[in-house]
């Protein structure tokens, strides 16, 4: 993948017009580490399949009052701040959806 190289095994040239054919193709990495890198990239980058939505808890791990109370005032506060998100990408030709609540997960483990 000459356009965009996961990795360089060489450091870019340091001068203008001093790089050969044969610089170039020693620089980029071989295809055998190219696919396995993207095959790692591809991996991690997808939504895991048992998704939780930040500020969703599947198992209930506090009954008493004031926890309970802040834990939905979080999800209050999320609704909210999605809910606007949402009502602002209306009006985008492209909508930024990296930060709405909905799309980010509770947790994170590879």
């Amino acid at each position: 993948m000459p356009n965009t190289p996961i990795s360089l095994q060489l450091p870019p040239p340091t001068t203008k017009g001093t790089t050969s054919e044969a610089t170039m193709l020693n620089t980029l990495p071989n295809i055998g580490a190219s696919a396995q890198r993207m095959a790692i990239l591809c991996l991690v980058s997808k939504p895991p399949f048992d998704f939780v939505p930040l500020g969703q808890f599947p198992e209930e791990h506090f009954s008493e009052r004031i926890p309970c109370e802040l834990k939905n005032g979080f999800k209050g506060e999320l609704e909210v701040l999605s809910a606007a998100i949402k009502a602002r990408n209306r009006k985008l030709d492209i909508p930024y959806t990296y930060l709405d609540p909905t799309e980010i997960e509770n947790s994170v483990a590879i």
